[in-house]
């Protein structure tokens, strides 16, 4: 059971209920993550704008990459299934890529090097080592769009650690453990 509570949609004001809207228009329902952050709008606020600022850095499977890997790494159930759903039935990637995604690396080489690169982020702190940052920018990735692979892993963690504190009821298929994926 969540242990934040999530408003009424009725009690949010004009401005939060707009951006549930939209949030819901995309899922076809209001995930409880979104619910909960309704309840601190300039929390809600960073988030989505986080979430629509970073959806420009780097390409949909790139990130979605990230965060499944990121996810996984930080051990949050909560994004694992929404990640896992967002990235199979919005983002077209098959279960296979996906369970890659979370065990760090993927189908594709570039993105398996973006997947271990995110989860070595967050398993070491931030503190990766020059072989790291040798193997992504060996992946073609640059300065710039390494900058970027940190942004979006650390995205990931923000709502890693808030679903994780709440302990965020499941509303989304749950995502199966690694390797069991059908």
């Amino acid at each position: 059971m969540s242990r934040l509570n999530a408003p009424e949609y009725g009690d949010v004001p004009a401005h939060v209920r707009n951006t549930l809207d939209k949030v819901g228009m995309q899922f076809g329902f209001v995930p409880n993550m979104f619910a909960t952050l309704a309840s601190n709008p300039a929390v809600l606020d960073v988030v989505m704008t986080l979430q629509g600022s970073l959806a420009r850095v780097l390409d949909a499977r790139t990130r979605h990459t990230i965060a499944l890997a990121v996810s996984e790494a930080n051990g949050c159930d909560y994004c694992l299934a929404v990640h896992s759903y967002v990235s199979s039935e919005l983002g077209g990637m098959s279960s296979d890529d996906i369970d890659l995604a979370r065990s760090g690396s993927s189908i594709d080489p570039k993105r398996a090097a973006v997947a271990r690169f995110a989860q070595q982020v967050v398993e070491s702190r931030g503190r990766v080592s020059d072989a790291d940052l040798a193997a992504v920018r060996g992946a073609g990735y640059t300065d710039p769009q390494i900058l970027a692979i940190v942004t979006v892993a650390v995205q990931a963690l923000l709502t890693n650690f808030i679903n994780n504190v709440n302990q965020t009821d499941i509303d989304i298929p749950a995502a199966s453990p690694v390797g069991t994926q059908g």
